[in-house]
């Protein structure tokens, strides 16, 4: 059984790192704030089947919507995965095509593995991998006619040393309307995300919030 904590070193860790970011990137989509009390539940670097199926699965049981923010490459390898998540009335969106850190990769390089993502995914919502963009790179990327999205709630499910007690905790504790939440379906996330999901929309819903996708503004 899953419980959820009162308080931590990591969340406090968490998000004195995503202050700081935030500060940096202070004109940028970190939450929508809205009276309808709707949250953003997002997922970066699928699709992989062993990880996306079964939460489309869960998503599908819970009847919550999410934006996937998908890398080309593995969109490539799995078009089926790509077109269930559009056909179940979730979002797709950019997150390039080889997972790309923009702090090791010129700006041209950076914009192109997009651009070459996006022939595949169609979408102008972007989230740079790793949360690592440059301001060139931001303007290049905002030039180009994405909106870009960060998060203000990190999980932490791809961390192999965060029990899922831990990443429940992570997003339970900080939940708020307007709030975007930042999962992934990866192989690392795999055994915190698909034991805390569950209880997570369970949460969600229980706290009256509601579930959207990022361009449901």
């Amino acid at each position: 059984m899953i419980r959820i904590a009162q308080s931590g070193k990591t969340n406090n860790t968490i998000h004195q790192i995503t202050w700081i970011i935030k500060k940096i990137f202070y004109n940028q989509i970190w939450e929508i704030p809205n009276s309808d009390k709707k949250i953003y539940l997002t997922f970066d670097d699928g699709p992989i089947p062993e990880v996306t199926l079964p939460i489309l699965d869960i998503l599908k049981q819970q009847k919550a919507l999410a934006t996937f923010f998908g890398v080309g490459e593995n969109v490539y390898q799995h078009p089926d995965i790509h077109q269930r998540i559009l056909d179940e009335g979730h979002m797709v969106a950019n997150h390039t095509f080889n997972h790309l850190s923009g702090w090791k990769s010129t700006s041209k390089k950076y914009l192109e593995n997009i651009e070459k993502a996006n022939e595949l995914i169609q979408s102008n919502y972007f989230r740079p991998p790793y949360g690592r963009i440059s301001p060139k790179q931001l303007r290049c990327v905002k030039d180009a006619g994405y909106e870009v999205i960060y998060w203000d709630i990190l999980s932490k499910d791809y961390n192999k040393s965060v029990s899922p007690e831990e990443c429940l905790n992570n997003v339970a504790s900080n939940l708020q309307s307007g709030s975007i939440i930042l999962m992934h379906d990866s192989l690392k996330a795999k055994k915190n995300v698909l034991t805390v999901l569950p209880k997570l929309l369970e949460i969600i819903k229980t706290k009256g919030l509601e579930f959207a996708r990022v361009d449901q503004l």
